[in-house]
C-alpha cells in the first residue's frame, strides 16, 4: 500500500495540471469562438432572453478564468467564477429536457460545475503561480 501511495504522491501533481489545463480547454475554446462568431453568439443569446450586452463580460470570463486556470493563478476564484457561470448557462440555454441534446448540454454543464467546485476546494496544486506565492513565503 505505500508503493501506491508514493506512486500517486508523485504523479498527482501532473494530474491537477492535466486537470486545469482540460477543465480550461473548453473554456478558452468557446471565448475565442464566440469572439470569431461575435455576431452569432450575440443573436443566439438574445433569442434565449439575454441581452446581448454582456457577450463582452462572458468573453472575458472564459478567457481570462481559462488562463487563471492554466497558469494557476487565483485559482480558487477562477474556478468558482466559472462554477456559477457554467450553472448559470445551463439553467438559461440548456433547461429543455424534452430536447434530449439540450439535456446532455444541461448535465455536461452540472458535471463542469461539479469539477471547477472541486478546483476550488481543492486548489491549483504545485505546478502553479498560486503554489508559488505560497512557497516563497507570500
Amino acid at each position: 500500500m505505500n508503493t501506491i501511495c508514493k506512486f500517486i504522491g508523485a504523479v498527482c501533481p501532473y494530474g491537477e495540471l492535466a486537470g486545469r489545463i482540460g477543465l480550461a480547454a473548453i473554456f478558452l475554446l468557446a471565448g475565442f469562438n464566440k469572439v470569431i462568431g461575435y455576431a452569432g453568439s450575440q443573436g443566439y443569446m438574445e433569442s434565449q432572453g439575454v441581452p446581448g450586452e454582456l457577450l463582452p463580460l462572458v468573453i472575458i470570463l472564459e478567457i481570462g478564468g481559462a488562463l487563471a486556470l492554466i497558469v494557476g493563478w487565483q485559482t480558487r476564484l477562477a474556478a468558482l467564477a466559472l462554477a456559477g457561470f457554467t450553472v448559470l448557462a445551463a439553467l438559461l440555454f440548456h433547461f429543455d429536457f424534452s430536447n434530449g441534446l439540450q439535456l446532455i448540454l444541461f448535465q455536461k454543464n452540472i458535471a463542469i460545475a461539479g469539477g471547477m467546485l472541486v478546483l476550488c476546494h481543492a486548489g491549483a496544486g504545485r505546478f502553479s503561480i498560486d503554489k508559488r506565492g505560497k512557497s516563497n513565503g507570500t
